[in-house]
């Protein structure tokens, strides 16, 4: 790796301001001090800007119970980021796996690791997303009998070329289901449910296969286990 894109990694520097605290001798590799923006670097050399050790950050593994407010997507629009969450070095370069609207709640994976968010993802995996869903309409009796084969078959939402994957439906309450997807299309369970004529008020995803919040209040997180990462 170049020496000013590890600068990058590590610190705040962008790539200009890097270049200039190599100019300035501002930064040593293994005791002495080097100027030049293109050296590269071993996996063995330890490298120290004004005098502080600096390090790569490895991958991050994280799990956030989600409030709502709060966007999944990369770049700050209208509601904070997820991301501005966590409270770790180089938070905004993790992803959310899987994301939710800003109005649902629950259970969000982060990560850095693009390998292991598309097995996370990957509805060839068939790992699944359990969701609350508070409904506007009761469904009971022989209206749920139906909705309940429609999600198994599949359900060809408008705009789409192919159905559903078949999707698990049960009734908590008569006006709160418990559905779990293993894929994850754009607004899915709003769509789906719309589609049957019935509306979502809330939603709240529990679990992503066999992780769940595990007692994590609105708002909290942490980094999963090396057992967890290596659920998926």
């Amino acid at each position: 790796m170049r020496l000013d894109r590890f600068l990058c990694e590590t610190t705040d520097l962008t790539r200009s301001l890097a270049k200039r605290a190599l100019k300035r001798g501002e930064v040593s590799v293994n005791g002495e001090v080097v100027r030049g923006a293109a050296t590269q670097l071993d996996a063995a050399d330890k490298v120290s800007w004004l005098g502080q050790p600096l390090a790569l950050v490895g991958l991050r593994y994280v799990m956030l119970n989600k409030p709502a407010g709060v966007e999944c997507s990369a770049r700050r629009g209208l509601y904070p980021l997820v991301t501005e969450l966590i409270e770790l070095p180089k938070a905004e370069r993790l992803q959310a796996v899987g994301r939710l609207d800003v109005d649902t709640t629950g259970l969000v994976l982060l990560s850095d690791d693009g390998q292991w968010q598309h097995r996370v993802t990957s509805p060839a995996r068939r790992c699944g997303k359990v969701y609350r869903v508070s409904l506007a309409e009761p469904l009971e009796g022989e209206a749920l009998a139906a909705v309940v084969e429609r999600f198994a078959e599949g359900l060809l939402l408008d705009g789409e070329e192919k159905p559903t994957r078949p999707a698990e439906l049960r009734m908590r309450e008569p006006r709160v289901a418990e559905l779990t997807l293993y894929e994850g299309k754009y607004h899915q369970v709003k769509r789906m449910f719309a589609a049957v004529g019935n509306h979502v008020e809330a939603l709240h995803r529990e679990a992503i296969g066999e992780l769940s919040l595990d007692g994590l209040a609105p708002g909290e997180w942490r980094e999963l286990s090396d057992a967890e990462v290596a659920l998926f």
